[in-house]
């Protein structure tokens, strides 16, 4: 049922007419571009890495990173429209998503930022990708972000949804403004044990809550949640989720091995690649203001916001606008 409905998409964005203002006309040549393939693995650093790949693979890469309580999915129409155009568009499981895996049963089920930006970089080693174009949003923006920061030369180009999203350590010890710690409520539950727990039993429920507040106009149905919720059950996804979270909170240390990557970022460092960002109009997320987080683009860079009642999980509400912002960029 999925591979049919993965076929369809396809063959209907291929086939759309579609404003120089979105995706341009699209040529004869277009058409024939392969749908998102059956799923691969790789052995990229602690990871057994499962993902999605779209289009030639020749074509100039396209990283895709997905966020949290999100997966791959959230690609499902921009990959079709990203292959018609040529570009090779890959998106990852991350660590404690869908198939991927860890090697080893050692290895600390880490959710810490620098953790999933390394994940990134191994990926684009292991399928000997020199310079990609980066999009993301959520969890996957923070990462497009960190790599775009510390890693230029790896990085075409950035489309970050939200904006800048790197933060630290010990930034995350400082309490904000009251109206902004009740949007992160759910951090505070799962700094808890309970909260653990209650993650642990009712995480599709939990996090269905979260795609509702997070994107309160998208009229999503069953099937759509039920895809990517299938996502959640990953043995390691309660871990990583609890960890990230927790660190962000100042309250669980990381790595050791992730010391310096986390001194650089704890500076908060400006990015330099060009950089479209994007923003929905009703995205019940907590999120900085564009204005608050231009000064940390000092390269190429235009932010989009997008209308329409678009929330949180913009490449899946808003696909061709997200589309058209990865074209742009890797055009510039």
């Amino acid at each position: 049922m999925q591979g049919r409905l993965n076929r369809r998409r396809f063959l209907e964005a291929a086939a759309m007419t579609i404003t120089a203002s979105q995706l341009g006309a699209a040529s004869s040549a277009d058409a024939e571009a392969p749908p998102t393939s059956s799923l691969k693995t790789v052995r990229a650093g602690a990871l057994e890495v499962a993902y999605t790949d779209a289009g030639p693979e020749n074509g100039p890469p396209i990283i895709l990173l997905h966020g949290w309580p999100y997966d791959i999915h959230a690609f499902d129409e921009v990959m079709p429209m990203l292959a018609a155009r040529g570009f090779r568009a890959i998106a990852p499981y991350l660590r404690g998503y869908g198939p991927t895996r860890f090697l080893s049963a050692q290895t600390t089920r880490n959710g810490q930022p620098a953790a999933l930006a390394m994940d990134a970089v191994h990926l684009m080693n292991a399928l000997k990708i020199k310079q990609a174009v980066i999009g993301g949003f959520d969890w996957g923006g923070r990462t497009a972000d960190i790599v775009a920061t510390l890693w230029p030369e790896r990085v075409r180009g950035l489309v970050a949804v939200s904006g800048y999203l790197i933060g630290s350590h010990a930034g995350g010890k400082q309490p904000l403004a009251p109206q902004a710690e009740l949007q992160w409520w759910y951090q505070f539950y799962f700094a808890t044990e309970r909260g653990r727990i209650g993650y642990e039993r009712n995480r599709r429920d939990f996090n269905k809550l979260i795609w509702k507040l997070a994107s309160p106009q998208w009229k999503f149905d069953d099937a759509t949640f039920d895809r990517t919720a299938a996502a959640f059950d990953n043995p390691d996804h309660v871990a990583v989720v609890i960890h990230n979270y927790r660190w962000r909170l100042g309250i669980v240390d990381g790595e050791r091995q992730y010391d310096e990557i986390e001194r650089k970022l704890a500076a908060a460092p400006t990015i330099g690649v060009r950089t479209i960002t994007m923003e929905g109009d009703a995205n019940g997320a907590p999120h900085p203001m564009p204005e608050a987080y231009r000064v940390k683009f000092t390269g190429k860079y235009e932010h989009r916001p997008i209308t329409g009642g678009i929330g949180h999980n913009l490449p899946q509400e808003a696909p061709r606008a997200f589309a058209q912002a990865i074209i742009d960029i890797a055009a510039a």
